[in-house]
């Protein structure tokens, strides 16, 4: 690290050969405003595609230095209902802008300032460095443009920060339904390499419930970042108008792929939750996927190193859990600061990648300390392609309490099903190992339903395929709706078994329901080939009429073995 006169300097680029170093006079702060949305940025906020286009070169060249955000562009300025006179105070939004079809970019004044309006501009377009407000406080004037600046390791201020709880819906359901994390909650996704780290993350982008998603790619490979700019901007959502919109237009890319610069990996994080609390100040729900945490940990560990101070377990220096724990409290619902009264949420999906897969890794234990989900991923499911591979007996969610009045809204059946669905699934654990040691035949019958049951869940609703339109996206009502009837089929077949039959009658067996009623066995499989392209109208009529088909089944069964 270089030095001045005993001041220590962090640097962005190879700082070995001599040069002339200037005060920065601030410390590292991006620019927030209209035309954040759609673009990709690296570490420290330098636009690539600008970039790209200036020096035609597939790399950032030595020392380039482009604004974050385009001065130049105009945009359809709108103020509010304000007039001279008013008094404004840190917070306050003061005019909205139309940033794209998806999203309207509302202008707050910086927490920092407040006074009373002596000149707020008439609609029209104008550019960022337009002046389009001026406030007088205590006889200063003071003039204010759509842009503003906020270092990245400071917090924005808040009101007051709120209890979370509204589901984040992903459209994957082991998450929605077994382990659901809430709009304002932290979540890691720890797996080893070939897991599906990235691919969770992506689907989070791309379908979950957020107004506005940060993707920051955090010293991963290059081709992932390549793909998720080549699957984008291709990938549609439909409006509830009907409108199908790039999903593009409501997503901000961060880019610092491993063969950047390892400070401004490090500093990547913190300018992608900053640009997340900048929309969260508007009133929207944002989502932070960061990918990957353990290469922004390795990044501290590299500073640590060069500038020799002590190192804790690993070579991670001793103040890791601290920093991730900074990071991670930047989550949460709030109250936003100023008015008119709205709220928003920032919710941080960090994926971990632990050497080997080693849980006990320090970045993974010190992550596990602090948040309240935990997606584990498993080496051996990835390998049988079982995914999303989330394991489902060592994942767990601590928002299920906070959840329940939602659930009792939504459906008031759901929380039993779900028990019900997860003592299948841990009683299937406990019967694996003497299926092995006496084979499934010496089983009794309800077992045999019981480990049924649990291959249904496993492979036919835990499983899903991310690369097919029927199932790339499940919503809510598709995941409680194949949730309950697998259920329902569990609780009438051992319903039969333990009634048995009548007197003389033929017993029922597993086998037997399995032989007598197989076509609806066979439905119960194909449930997740349903689309909700259809509609829920469509779907949901259909999944009640096998609900009432099973209940009906069964009925006849027990009265052909009287």
């Amino acid at each position: 690290m270089p030095s001045i006169d005993g001041a220590r300097l962090t640097t962005f680029e190879d700082s070995e050969k001599e040069s002339e170093y200037g005060y920065v006079r601030k410390p590292l702060s991006v620019e927030l405003g209209p035309g954040i949305l759609g673009n990709i940025f690296d570490g420290i906020q330098r636009p690539l595609k600008t970039i790209a286009k200036r020096s035609g070169d597939v790399y950032i060249p030595r020392g380039v230095s482009v604004p974050a955000l385009e001065k130049d562009t105009l945009w359809e300025f709108q103020p509010k209902k304000l007039g001279e006179g008013d008094l404004l105070t840190g917070g306050d939004l003061y005019a909205s802008v139309f940033e794209n079809s998806l999203m309207q970019h509302h202008v707050a004044l910086p927490p920092d300032a407040m006074g009373k309006i002596t000149y707020i501009a008439p609609p029209g377009q104008y550019s960022l460095k337009d002046t389009v407000l001026e406030l007088e406080f205590q006889g200063v004037k003071k003039q204010f443009t759509m842009l503003q600046t906020w270092p990245v390791r400071t917090p924005r201020p808040v009101a007051s920060k709120l209890a979370a709880d509204t589901p984040l819906l992903t459209g994957q359901r082991v998450l929605d339904a077994l382990f659901p994390s809430v709009l304002g909650g932290t979540c890691a996704i720890p797996g080893a390499f070939g897991c599906g780290k990235t691919v969770i993350s992506q689907a989070l982008s791309k379908y979950s419930n957020s107004d506005t998603v940060v993707y920051v790619g955090c010293g991963e490979r290059g081709n992932e970042m390549a793909e998720v700019l080549m699957d984008f901007p291709q990938l549609t959502m439909t409006l509830p108008d009907g409108r199908e919109e790039s999903v593009m237009k409501r997503t901000t890319l961060v880019a610092n792929t491993s063969n950047m610069p390892v400070a401004a990996r490090e500093a990547s994080i913190y300018t992608g939750i900053t640009i997340a609390e900048y929309f969260r100040d508007m009133g929207y729900n944002v989502s932070m996927m960061a990918d990957s945490t353990s290469r922004w940990a390795e990044a501290l560990r590299e500073i640590s190193g060069r500038l020799a101070e002590m190192p804790a377990d690993s070579g991670y220096p001793a103040y890791l859990a601290a920093r991730l724990a900074s990071f991670y409290e930047r989550a949460g619902k709030v109250k936003c600061l100023g008015g008119p009264e709205r709220t928003g949420s920032v919710t941080i999906v960090g994926a971990v990648s632990p050497p080997g897969g080693d849980f006990s890794d320090p970045v993974t234990s010190a992550t596990l300390s602090i948040v309240q989900v935990f997606w584990g991923l498993d080496k051996k499911l990835a390998q049988r392609k079982h995914f999303p591979s989330v394991n489902w007996l060592i994942s767990y969610s601590k928002y299920s309490t906070a959840l329940e009045s939602f659930y009792e809204q939504y459906d008031p059946d759901f929380i039993n099903i779900r028990t019900k669905a997860r003592e299948v699934l841990q009683r299937e654990d406990d019967l694996n190992e003497i299926v092995q040691l006496v084979g499934k035949d010496a089983l009794a019958e309800t077992d045999k339903i019981t480990l049924e049951t649990a291959k249904l869940l496993r492979e036919d609703y835990l499983a899903q395929n991310a690369f097919t339109p029927y199932d790339k996206f499940c919503p809510f009502y598709k995941s409680v709706w194949m949730m309950r009837n697998i259920i329902h089929f569990y609780n009438l077949a051992n319903q039969a078994v333990e009634r048995g039959a009548g007197m003389g009658g033929q017993k029922i067996t597993y086998s037997l329901i399995k032989h007598r009623l197989g076509d609806l066995f066979y439905r119960l499989v194909s449930q997740k080939f349903e689309d909700p392209a259809e509609g829920e109208e469509a779907l949901v009529a259909k999944f009640t009429k096998l609900n009432e088909a099973l209940t009906m089944g069964f009925c006849n069964l027990e009265d052909e073995t009287r």
